[in-house]
This record gives structure tokens, C-alpha cells and sequence, in this order.
């Protein structure tokens, strides 16, 4: 286990992955305490402690299913976390069903209605910051341009739709939040994607930024090296005839990945914001100004993270739809963990399937 925490903190992504659990704690903290106040559960028995108990339970759980992922095999050589492993989702459930109980047994006759309200809302809270947050985690394994581009577009966004609001703002938007003009809006999303479309440009010809995190079995640690996919190799694109004849271009070089970066600034400047209305709406629900006095004249925490993580979650889901294929490394990680008979008849099976196709001999002959 001590091997594991060492091989953990010398992964390139750690300190990125403790960020995102500090900002995850902190905004729970602050929508919980919004609840603790408005509400005035302050006589409310064992809220706090099971609204924490039920933190600890989800980061568990997420944070088990994504240290099995990622780091498989080395999990497999430690005995203590094999078992671990195998039985996460079991004790995850346990440790939850505990927390249950708990929340049933501190039920007071005078305090039913604002306890099951209590319950549901640290509920909601999880489902907003936690799962939202562990989606950040997974995107920064695929690459840090998965998750620098679609931030930094979203700050982009924010900039860029105040500018155009200030200075050529006229029509106001929407109710929840009278500032918001539509000249901003429109302003602010085509800007946002030449941006997207500049960052990813650059960001895309640098290794450190586009390789996902790998394990290496050779040197049993984890590296962000690799060589590029062809999402991120120039490639030459065929210029529309109609803009042909305002630009004389015929052919354009760009990066495959800055074809997506339009999707994910796309929806960083028009779905991206409906995030913030979200959060504006609940504030007035509640009669708040912010989530919080953490940033001096900023707010909480929540107040500058509520696109970002509607954000995250796009990102995630691009990602598994679009863009993520089998990986090869992951599957042999798997095989090598099971017993010698179990890998024979796999290796048997493969080895057929091939020959029925013809790849098998035609290997053999080139060689």
C-alpha cells in the first residue's frame, strides 16, 4: 500500500486531481450551509455529521472505481487492495445503507418534514458537485487539453459576453439575471470559439497536453508520453467554395481536435451559461446574494464553478460518445490478471478468430 500512495503522488495529474477535491469540498460546504441556514435546521439531530458521513461515502465510492481503472494492475499486487477492489461497490453500498440507517433512527416526530428536506438536499447537493467533480477527474486522465480548453472557454465566454454587454448591450436576456443582454450573449459566443479555436491550436502541438495517463508496466509508474493520435497531428482540410472566393484559400492545416474545440466552445457560450442562470435562480429562491464570502467581492467558491462543472459533464460525455475507443493497454492489463488457463483459452480464441480472418497467416508471411 505504501508502493501505491508512492506511485500516486508521482502521477503527472495529483496535485490538478487535489484542486479539484479541495473546490468539490468546498462548494459542498457551502450549499450545505445555505441549507443549515436557511432552513434553520439548527436543532436538526446529526445533520452536519450525516451530510458529511454521506460525502465521505460518495468520494469513496467514485474515487474506488476510479483507482481501479486507472490503476489496475498495481492494485492487483497489493492483497489488502485486491480485496478492496473486488468488493468496492459491496462496502460502497454498506457504508451508504449505514449512513441510511443512521438518518432513519435520528428521525424527531416535530422535525419529520424538515428532516426529509435536509436529506434531499444533501442528496442534491452530491449529485451536483460530487459526480460532477469526479467527471473533471476523468477528463484530466484523457489529457489536460480536455480540461484546460473547455475551462478556459468557459472564463473565456464569461469575458468576452460582459465586453460585448458593456458596450453594445441593449436587449436584456433573461428575467434571472437582468444584466445579461442578448448582444452579449451573441457577442460573447463568437469569440469564444475563435478563441477555442486559437488555445486548441496551440495547446494541441505539445505532448504534455494532449497524451492521456498511462500506466507503464516497465518502469511500474504512470506517464503522460506518448505519441500523438491523429487527433492531434496537422492534417489538410478543403476550404467551402463560398469561402474560398472571400479568403482565396483553397486548403486550410489545422488540428482534427480543433474541429471538436468548436463543439466544446460552442456549448461553453450558449449552454455553458444557462449554469449560472441555475445558480442565479436558486439564489433568489433563497434571498442570497452568493453562495458564500470566500472570494472577497466575488462570492463562494460555487459562484465562480457553476458553469464549469455543467461544463465538466458535456466534456465527459463528448468524450465517451466521440471520442474514446477501446484501449488496448487496459484490456491486456486485465488479461494478465487472470489465471493461466483463463488466458490460454482467451489466447486460443484470438488466435482463431484471426486465422477465420486471414490476418494470422498473412502476419506470418511478412515476417
Amino acid at each position: 500500500m505504501t508502493e501505491l500512495r508512492q506511485r500516486m503522488a508521482r502521477e503527472p495529474d495529483a496535485p490538478t486531481e487535489d484542486k479539484v477535491m479541495c473546490v468539490q469540498i468546498k462548494c459542498f460546504h457551502e450549499i450545505i450551509t445555505i441549507g443549515y441556514n436557511v432552513y434553520h435546521s439548527y436543532d436538526l439531530p446529526w445533520f452536519r455529521t450525516l451530510s458529511w458521513y454521506f460525502l465521505l461515502c460518495v468520494n469513496y465510492f467514485f474515487y474506488g472505481e476510479t483507482v481501479t481503472d486507472y490503476f489496475f494492475t498495481l492494485v492487483q499486487r497489493e492483497e489488502p487492495l485486491r480485496i478492496l477492489s473486488k468488493y468496492h461497490r459491496f462496502i460502497s453500498f454498506t457504508l451508504y445503507l449505514t449512513g441510511f440507517c443512521m438518518f432513519v433512527l435520528s428521525l424527531v416526530k416535530k422535525h419529520y418534514r424538515l428532516q426529509f428536506y435536509m436529506f434531499g438536499w444533501t442528496h442534491v447537493t452530491l449529485l451536483i458537485v460530487v459526480t460532477q467533480s469526479h467527471l473533471v477527474i476523468h477528463n484530466l486522465f484523457e489529457g489536460m487539453i480536455w480540461f484546460i480548453v473547455p475551462i478556459s472557454c468557459v472564463i473565456c465566454n464569461d469575458i468576452m459576453a460582459y465586453m460585448f454587454g458593456f458596450f453594445f448591450g441593449r436587449t436584456p436576456l433573461i428575467k434571472l439575471s437582468p444584466k445579461k443582454t442578448w448582444e452579449g450573449f451573441i457577442g460573447g459566443c463568437f469569440a469564444t470559439v475563435v478563441f477555442g479555436l486559437l488555445l486548441s491550436y496551440v495547446m494541441s502541438g505539445y505532448r504534455c497536453f494532449v497524451c492521456p495517463v498511462e500506466y507503464n508496466n516497465d518502469t511500474n509508474s504512470f506517464t503522460v508520453d506518448c505519441e500523438p493520435s491523429d487527433l492531434f497531428r496537422l492534417q489538410e482540410y478543403n476550404i467551402p467554395g463560398v469561402i474560398q472566393s472571400v479568403i482565396g484559400w483553397k486548403t486550410v492545416r489545422m488540428y482534427p481536435f480543433q474541429i471538436h474545440s468548436i463543439a466544446l466552445s460552442t456549448f461553453a457560450s450558449l449552454i455553458g451559461p444557462f449554469g449560472g442562470f441555475f445558480a442565479s435562480g436558486f439564489k433568489r429562491a433563497f434571498k442570497i446574494k452568493d453562495f458564500a464570502n470566500t472570494i472577497p467581492g466575488h462570492g463562494g467558491i460555487m459562484d465562480r464553478f457553476d458553469c464549469q462543472y455543467l461544463m465538466a459533464t458535456f466534456v465527459n460525455v463528448y468524450i465517451a460518445s466521440f471520442i474514446r475507443g477501446p484501449n488496448p493497454s487496459k484490456l491486456v492489463q486485465q488479461f494478465l490478471t487472470l489465471r493461466p488457463d483463463q488466458q490460454l483459452h482467451i489466447f486460443n480464441m484470438l488466435k482463431s478468430h484471426l486465422t477465420d480472418k486471414g490476418m494470422l497467416t498473412a502476419a506470418t508471411e511478412d515476417e
